[in-house]
Order: structure tokens, then C-alpha cells, then sequence
């Protein structure tokens, strides 16, 4: 299988909340979800870019392969990826590991996400701001 060419966009480790854990004693599938949501937004805060107006990026995709069990306490770092992006959508993909021993890999996800005008509910290009960023 050939390898999506894919560029590092932004690297985020925090630390995992004991309520991040669920009754089996791991974390909760749903909170993956949240870790690759928090890090694009860290990515667009360290760019300095507000999603706010009437435009901006909407999920239109979202599927995580778990790996392992994340297990309290544990330093997790959320790796973010950008594929080649379309006119509308861009891919991305996250790579979720121990930030003390990056071998030790919990979980790939994908994402794909769709620049649109909310009122209208239309995809639109994606804006040269975000672009730039995407290129190689």
C-alpha cells in the first residue's frame, strides 16, 4: 500500500485527567475524539486564527483505529498531519502516543474537514490563510 504523502503540522502533549477514564479503568473511546479535536484547535491558537463569522472549517468525517488502552496516569502527545488538501476539504491525520515513549502508539485517527458558509450550508474553496499552511 503506498504511504499518503502527509506534513507535520503541529505537535500537542498534555496530560491525561483521571475523569478521562471510564468504569473498565482506561480512557473512553469517545475522549480520542476529543484529543485530536483539542490538538487542531491548539494548531489554529498557535497560528493565531479565530474560527468565528460565517465560514469556516465543519467535520465532515471522523474513524479512529485504537491501538492500545490509554491507562491514568499517563502523558499523551497528539501528532497532526495534513494530506493533500481539495478544494473544499483537507485531510488529516493524528497520530496519539506516550509522550515518554513514542513507540508505544494508542491510537491513528482521520479526520476530514470541509470549509463552508454556515448560513448557506455550501462548501466553499478553502481560504488562502489555511492553504498556506498546507503546502509543503
Amino acid at each position: 500500500m503506498t504511504e499518503i504523502p502527509k506534513k507535520l503540522l503541529y505537535r500537542y502533549t498534555f496530560p491525561i485527567r483521571w475523569s478521562d477514564m471510564d468504569a473498565l479503568g482506561h480512557v473512553n473511546n469517545a475522549r480520542y475524539f476529543t484529543f485530536m479535536e483539542q490538538a487542531r484547535i491548539e494548531w489554529l491558537d498557535s497560528l493565531g486564527m479565530k474560527l468565528e463569522g460565517e465560514e469556516g472549517p465543519v467535520l465532515v468525517k471522523a474513524e479512529c483505529n485504537y491501538l492500545l488502552p490509554i491507562v491514568y496516569p499517563a502523558t499523551v502527545t497528539v501528532d497532526t498531519y495534513v494530506g493533500k488538501p481539495g478544494r473544499s476539504s483537507v485531510p488529516f491525520t493524528h497520530d496519539i502516543y506516550d509522550a515518554h515513549q513514542p513507540e508505544k502508539i494508542y491510537a491513528h485517527g482521520h479526520v476530514t474537514m470541509v470549509w463552508v458558509n454556515y448560513h448557506m450550508g455550501k462548501s466553499l474553496p478553502l481560504p488562502d490563510l489555511w492553504r498556506q499552511h498546507f503546502d509543503a
